[in-house]
């Protein structure tokens, strides 16, 4: 089987990291994969660095029809026999070369953001072409989003995203943050691993985290990562006084060293596909407060392996850390049920699954049972 992932974006987010994880999966199984991406994009810079099979294209804008053309070319040049698309844009390409080429292999389509689908023509026609043979939804909470705007329901499948296990076995304690931003040792480190993005609610972690300073806790804040909403994340922090107190430290790529020196994970969406950056958290054995967003209810158990509020409630979000901070016994509990939990989404498990999708899709074009 040979499969063709597009992927669209120029930075690197969590979608990135798991068509990367997938592909890197399915290449130790013996499938022949080819990624197309843009050119000089994180996932671009990233095959070459693994020597991943990959090709590169030039974006331009979300609706293409030159990138639409090239899919088709590279399809054909490949030989492939089944598409992957991994973002919306993605997807536009797919169809677009559906369309003007006739192409006429089965699409794969993998949902991640938990908003429905705009009530437009042209995300009604994507999403319900003939040639869309499965729509995978990283979540139960996703796969509800999407019913009402899918004719065939039957298409839609779930397969939560995954994480490397072992990506924090081999970590040692380098107080890396700490001694980068100067904080004192009986400081406590409270973090989020997130794009800088609207459905992240930054401001209600802004606003737990200033509950939390004045309640009296000795906490340092840190978002880590970058995004669309970094100026205002930061006129926000200016206007509420806690400059001194939480730290945008902007895109990482050391997360192996510096989310396991956190002392708790508090993530505060307003909306998630998934988080994956929790089931990181939970690998690294760092305690969990978060809201009710999205797919985080598919990892985190409330009272079980973390503690959970309704969305931008930040008061209570404060008393649940708090609450975790001083309670040693809980926190332990927490961290070796989570460490439990996330055997359930590893990424060779999330590849199986993938390619249990695959195998059914293409016997829904009368194709033959899958082969590496």
């Amino acid at each position: 089987m040979r499969i063709l992932h597009i992927s669209s974006p120029k930075t690197w987010r969590g979608g990135e990291q798991q068509l990367l994880y997938l592909a890197e999966e399915l290449k130790a199984l013996g499938f022949h994969q080819v990624i197309m991406c843009p050119f000089n994009s994180a996932v671009h810079k990233y095959c070459l660095k693994k020597h991943i099979n990959h090709v590169t294209y030039f974006k331009g804008f979300s609706a293409n029809p030159m990138v639409g053309f090239r899919v088709s070319q590279i399809c054909r040049k490949e030989k492939i026999d089944m598409i992957h698309v991994h973002d919306s844009h993605a997807h536009n390409f797919a169809i677009l070369s559906a369309v003007l080429t006739q192409m006429e292999l089965p699409i794969i389509v993998s949902r991640r953001v938990d908003f429905a689908v705009k009530d437009t023509g042209m995300s009604a026609y994507k999403y319900n072409h003939p040639q869309i043979a499965k729509i995978i939804c990283v979540s139960n909470a996703i796969k509800e989003i999407m019913e009402p705007s899918i004719q065939d329901k039957s298409k839609l499948t779930v397969v939560h995203s995954g994480v490397d296990l072992q990506k924090f076995s081999k970590y040692k304690v380098t107080n890396k943050l700490r001694k980068e931003f100067e904080v004192p040792d009986d400081y406590m480190l409270i973090g989020n691993v997130a794009a800088l993005a609207p459905h992240k609610d930054y401001f209600t972690f802004i606003r737990t985290a200033k509950r939390l300073v004045t309640s009296g806790l000795k906490a340092k804040f840190f978002a880590i990562g970058d995004g669309p909403m970094r100026k205002e994340v930061m006129e926000a922090i200016a206007a509420e006084g806690m400059k001194e107190h939480i730290y945008l430290t902007g895109f990482r790529d050391d997360i192996i060293d510096v989310l396991p020196e956190l002392d708790l994970f508090l993530i505060t969406s307003e909306t998630e596909g998934l988080g994956t950056s929790i089931l990181d958290a939970l690998c690294a054995k760092v305690p969990v407060v978060a809201t009710k967003a999205g797919g985080i209810i598919e990892i985190i158990e409330h009272e079980k392996n973390g503690l959970l509020t309704d969305v931008a409630d930040d008061e209570t979000l404060a008393k649940q850390v708090l609450r975790l901070i001083h309670d040693e016994t809980q926190k332990a509990e927490f961290v070796s049920a989570g460490l439990e939990k996330i055997k359930q989404f590893s990424k060779a498990e999330t590849a199986r699954k993938t390619i249990e999708v695959y195998s059914s899709a293409l016997a829904s074009f009368g194709e033959s049972d899958l082969k590496a």
